[in-house]
């Protein structure tokens, strides 16, 4: 696994709004936008033009950015996860079920459309980590 975490901050519809705020405050750069319309799987109509995935970066800052889909709301507090990045699948396996042995999925480990091993998980203390294998292409 990577030895950096990522933080995940996860916006009530407000996800582009949050961006440019943080462009502006930090002099930083907006990349890799995907709205939930561009991904490859059905979403619903109020959601096409929201931020299903876009990164942020200032130096050595860096965190990601999302919309919550539709009638799943976030509260303040609940509105972020950690992003672990692994380097084998074998890995991403392992930690998955220790993770899940004790705690919430919200997703399934599963492959993704955009070519990686994906799993969220709510950890026994109420963590959210988003684990993830992109596969060699």
């Amino acid at each position: 696994m990577k030895h950096q975490i990522t933080p995940y901050l996860i916006f009530n519809g407000n996800a582009k709004e949050a961006l440019e705020f943080y462009k502006k405050t930090f002099d930083g750069e907006i990349s890799d936008v995907q709205t939930y319309g561009e991904a490859d799987f059905p979403t619903p109509s109020e959601a096409e033009n929201k931020i299903m995935h876009a990164r942020f970066k200032k130096g050595e800052l860096f965190f990601m950015v999302s919309d919550a889909f539709p009638n799943q709301d976030v509260e303040s507090g609940s509105n972020i996860a950690l992003v672990l990045e692994f380097e084998e699948q074998e890995e991403i396996d392992t930690i998955y079920s220790r993770l899940a042995e004790n705690g919430t999925v919200a997703m399934e480990l599963q492959d993704t459309f955009w070519g990686a091993r994906y799993a969220k998980v709510k950890d026994a203390f109420g963590i959210t980590w988003d684990l993830n294998y992109t596969y060699s292409k």
